[in-house]
């Protein structure tokens, strides 16, 4: 098996897609295209690895982020701007899809891999608009494994193009 040193601690090509697929931002998007073109993962593992990293911190958000945002912003003045920012951010860009196709809506705000969409902000989305977190989780879910089959097929065929090109 084959290990990367990342701050001198061995770390597997699996875990650190994984870790990729957790990171906000880059989620499905950066952890596929790793595992395929980076490590030369079959196609099922890169989906496997990136899918199961990026399904990990929507559940935490919906579980934890009213806890951890009431406490930080009742005790520091920044996080209390931070998470009045980011809410309204979010709500800005999740607003008309929530109002207007509800849990589709918060599935095509997960599914479509652009960016600034994906499992964190579906989370977030369905923290500020009371989304039920049992409707919620499998429609976020579901958006990652649609969103992962996206990226995976895109990846694949660039991958394929490039290497009859080159």
């Amino acid at each position: 098996m084959e290990y990367q040193h990342i701050l001198n601690w061995q770390i597997s090509p699996e875990l650190a897609v994984m870790i990729v697929g957790m990171l906000p931002i880059a989620e499905l998007r950066g952890a596929i295209p790793l595992a395929v073109g980076g490590y030369h993962m079959s196609s099922m593992a890169a989906f496997f690895w990136a899918v199961l990293g990026n399904i990990i911190p929507p559940i935490g958000i919906l579980f934890l982020l009213e806890t951890v945002t009431n406490f930080l912003s009742k005790r520091f003045i920044f996080w209390k701007n931070f998470f009045e920012w980011l809410f309204a951010r979010t709500q800005r860009r999740a607003q008309d899809k929530i109002d207007k196709y509800g849990s589709v809506g918060l599935f095509l705000l997960v599914a479509i891999p652009l960016p600034m969409t994906g499992g964190w902000t579906g989370a977030l989305a369905a923290f500020l608009f009371g989304i039920e977190k049992r409707k919620a989780i499998p429609t976020i879910i579901l958006g990652i494994l649609t969103a992962g089959i996206i990226v995976l097929a895109l990846t694949v065929g660039i991958k394929n193009v490039g290497e009859r090109i080159f």
